[in-house]
């Protein structure tokens, strides 16, 4: 048909392409950008058909050219075409079912329409359109559906025999008819949903890309990367097809186990160590509590060294109390009420600060935790002590030598845990945790950049072997918290809990895997030089900018291999620092609103302003959010960091070429530049504080 375009090849000059309707549209372009990719399906405007929208199975999508009037409307129609054409690809050589692509489609389009911005959602309200009415007036299929059924297969022209899914196929649906992007925000809690405005989490990042934003978050949460939203986008397409080939519950176990073997492979695990996932870092500790309990009969105190400086609900958690008002499987309970056949534990807090706000030494902290061990052995109890490295502010204890003095104790009862959640860490330290028998918590989420709330406990072969042992069933209140599916097959202890997959979760250390993969793939000489380039430069921006004040001295590391021998843990990655306006601090309301108005368009408040002010406020600058800290025993504030992620590296090696990548090192050095010149625009417009 002479009268059809592919969609990227057209461009008239209508009213949509005047200068007050670009910004709205390439927002649009942007947001398309999370549609799945599917390989010879092409996009086809018809000029001479303005209203048509007709899916040609397996070859392309046909959209009317007054859809391109109504992005929106065009996207939403794009979308879900693309999806059913996803399902179709999928169905093989069960063509004739496409009854799976009318359902599974409008679920997922369901979800996406959800997800849009408050006000994309306003300008589809009064379209009297097929598929936004079935969105609207949440229709699903069913056995009685069959006008509904008709106006889906107008769409394709192929009638559908059936109506209602095969068994085998509802799990399918119910688990991988979502969208991506909401999957990487499912299987978590609460804090993961986003605003209807910005669309951001409580963490301040997105659950799709954002490369709009500066992004040097990574001690705190991370808007996903557009490679590695790609490629897990790409694995949700290779599941639905897995899935209808060999059935769902194999196709699930063997996505987890090799999500597990691509991160032995990647830290050089020994085979018999055992890798359990976590929705969080929380609920790693959670784990934790649980798995002391089966496998000691005595009384148990768990030391928890760092404990102003580590996850909020851990302490809730190591008590086996709910640290959350919802569980990963979105059950509703009531924060810090006891879970269901945990025992009464004894907690030592140990935080790395004393009551003035003063970081304490590394003598003073090895000699608290020391005190802590000997009364506690002398109670003849079983120790957990949960030691650091590293913290949301980068600090590590106890020391080596506490480890050594520790070694010298008779008949001590102890199971060591590294909180390496914040994972900067390089394959050889978890080999040598491992090695000395310490459960390690780790996150893909922190300094790998991966989706918020990816967690997981890496276990020793010993503490694997003696679990295997137990015959003692988990606390029956995890049924709330976690899948059976989520522990090893070869335990006995975690036969009671539910049935079911955790996709969320999955899904995010798939993207947290990818980019520890690219990471790694970068060569180790320009990774180095590439982390000190980078972290030399933000230690001194920092202390150059009269309005900052680091709450870092040049302190050592409480832990390090040879001076002559680097690693991450031994270089400092994140870098906190407090705000100051007239020479006070900064109150902690208002280093929270800045770090608000940091990651937000402030475009708005500057009309009239020159254009570099005008691009200086526009720009999204997202970094680890706010940390309450005394500045004095009178003062109280909070600092916020500027840290190193993978992605600082890995992006910056795409082109893997030398030059360039120190090119690249150097253009994310200027967007600290930016970041730091738009605290200072911040701080000279104080209005924007109140």
């Amino acid at each position: 048909m002479t009268n059809n375009i592919l969609i990227e090849n057209q461009y008239k000059r209508t009213s949509l392409f005047e200068k007050e309707n670009v910004n709205y549209l390439v927002r649009i372009l942007k947001r398309f950008n999370t549609v799945p990719k599917i390989n010879n399906i092409n996009i086809i405007t018809s000029t001479s058909e303005p209203t048509v929208f007709k899916i040609v199975p397996n070859k392309s999508i046909i959209i009317g050219s007054s859809f391109l009037n109504k992005p929106i409307l065009a996207l939403v129609y794009l979308r879900y075409g693309i999806e059913w054409q996803l399902w179709y690809k999928a169905l093989n050589a069960e063509k004739k079912d496409v009854v799976l692509c009318d359902i599974a489609a409008l679920e997922v389009i369901r979800i996406f329409y959800n997800l849009l911005p408050k006000n994309d959602k306003e300008k589809l309200e009064n379209l009297d359109y097929v598929l936004i009415n079935l969105i609207k007036n949440d229709i699903y299929l069913n056995a009685e559906s069959s006008l509904l059924n008709e106006e889906l297969q107008s769409f394709h022209g192929m009638k559908n025999s059936k109506i209602e899914l095969k068994e085998s196929w509802k799990p399918i649906v119910e688990n991988l008819a979502k969208p991506t992007e909401y999957m990487l925000m499912s299987g978590g809690d609460l804090r993961l949903n986003i605003d209807e405005i910005h669309l951001l989490n409580k963490y301040g990042c997105r659950p799709f890309p954002r490369p709009d934003a500066f992004t040097f978050a990574s001690s705190t949460a991370s808007s996903v990367s557009n490679f590695a939203f790609d490629k897990t986008d790409k694995v949700r397409s290779i599941l639905i097809r897995n899935s209808l080939k060999k059935g769902f519950q194999e196709t699930t176990i063997e996505f987890s186990e090799l999500l597990k073997n691509n991160l032995r492979h990647i830290f050089k695990l020994n085979e018999e160590c055992e890798i359990i996932f976590s929705p969080s870092g929380t609920d790693s500790s959670l784990q934790i509590a649980a798995i002391t309990q089966i496998i000691s009969d005595k009384e148990i105190t768990h030391i928890l060294v760092a404990s102003d400086e580590t996850g909020s609900g851990v302490a809730a958690a190591l008590k086996g109390c709910h640290f959350e008002n919802t569980t990963a499987l979105n059950y509703p309970i009531k924060k810090d009420t006891k879970i269901e056949g945990f025992r009464d534990v004894d907690l030592i807090q140990i935080p790395f600060r004393d009551e003035n706000g003063a970081l304490k030494s590394s003598a003073q902290l090895d000699q608290e935790v020391f005190d802590a061990v000997i009364k506690t052995k002398n109670q003849g109890r079983h120790i957990v002590l949960h030691t650091m490295d590293q913290s949301k502010l980068g600090y590590q204890s106890p020391s080596d030598e506490f480890i050594k003095k520790l070694n010298t104790l008779e008949d001590l009862s102890i199971q060591i845990i590294v909180d390496g959640s914040q994972l900067r860490l390089d394959p050889k330290d978890i080999q040598n945790y491992l090695n000395k028998g310490y459960i390690v918590t780790i996150t893909g989420s922190k300094f790998f950049t991966g989706p918020p709330y990816c967690g997981a406990l890496i276990l020793p072969q010993s503490v694997n072997k003696l679990i295997q042992s137990v015959k003692n069933t988990l606390p029956k209140g995890l049924t709330q918290y976690y899948n059976r599916s989520d522990w090893p097959t070869s335990w006995f202890c975690s036969t009671e809990l539910s049935d079911g997959y955790n996709y969320g979760s999955y899904m995010r250390w798939n993207a947290a895997v990818v980019e520890m993969d690219r990471y790694y793939k970068t060569p180790i000489l320009y990774r180095n030089m590439g982390i000190e380039m980078f972290c030399n430069f933000v230690d001194d921006s920092i202390k150059e900018a009269t309005f900052l004040q680091p709450i870092y001295g040049d302190e050592t590391k409480t832990k390090s291999y040879s001076s002559k021998e680097f690693g991450i843990r031994n270089i400092r990655t994140i870098f906190p620092f407090f705000i100051f306006k007239n020479n006070e601090v900064l109150s902690v309301d208002k280093v929270k609103k800045l770090y608000t108005l940091l990651n937000s368009d402030l475009s708005d408040q500057f009309e009239g302003s020159s254009l570099e002010i005008i691009r200086l406020a526009a720009q999204k600058c997202h970094i680890g959010q706010a940390v309450n800290v005394k500045y004095t025993n009178e003062i109280e504030s909070a600092i916020l960091r500027i840290s190193l992620g993978a992605r600082v590296i890995s992006e910056s090696w795409v082109n893997r070429d030398i030059s360039l990548f120190f090119r690249n090192i150097e253009l994310q050095m200027s967007q600290i530049t930016i970041t730091i010149k738009k605290i200072e625009l911040i701080l000279n417009n104080p209005e924007l504080l109140d």
